[in-house]
């Protein structure tokens, strides 16, 4: 044991969590895990990445948070944009973001973040990826103008992911079966 009293922080299971959220019979608010579940598809996922549908489970969710170095969460987020705007909110003003935006499960996102920092494990940082929600309410059917931006808040998680230095490749046939990539030239006039 060396004589330096200074600890070093511990290594983390996880590198980077990244975090669906919200509720699928809730509308809009299902986008959370619909984004997760067409990264699952689209993308080979790299050591030290892990993919999780959150949900709604709030304070469950805390061992992983607290296992996890970095944290992106994706969800409806509530702002004065229009719906189907993409939103990323970065440090203590995610805190703020998931106190104050209009969505069920809001009070779960907030405590279980709150009770992260309690127990001094809290991530080195944390983003909230999203779309401006049209509707939550009772509905399996997200709305159309966010069902047409999903591809692109998936795409926005994916490079969040490589801006932190992981990298992720299109995965084109998993299983035998042939997932089709978007090519998004189509959409920018290329």
């Amino acid at each position: 044991m060396s004589g330096n009293s200074a600890r070093e922080p511990a290594k983390k299971a996880i590198g980077l969590l990244v975090l669906g959220l919200g509720n699928v019979l809730l509308g809009d608010d299902g986008l959370g895990a619909a984004t997760i579940a067409r990264i699952e598809r689209s993308y080979r996922i790299p050591p030290g990445v892990h993919l999780e549908d959150g949900g709604t489970l709030g304070m469950s969710l805390l061992g992983l948070l607290a296992e996890s170095d970095r944290v992106i969460l994706v969800d409806a987020v509530r702002t004065d944009s229009p719906p189907g705007t993409l939103v990323r909110i970065d440090g203590e003003d995610v805190m703020d973001a998931v106190r104050e935006r209009l969505s069920p499960h809001q009070v779960g996102v907030a405590d279980l973040l709150d009770a992260a920092r309690l127990i001094d494990c809290y991530p080195a940082s944390v983003t909230l990826l999203g779309i401006v929600p049209e509707a939550i309410d009772l509905s399996i059917v997200r709305s159309i103008v966010v069902e047409v931006r999903l591809d692109e808040l998936a795409e926005a998680v994916v490079r969040e992911v490589q801006s932190l230095g992981y990298k992720m490749f299109p995965e084109t046939e998993r299983e035998g079966r042939h997932y089709p990539i978007r090519d998004s030239t189509h959409h920018f006039g290329m």
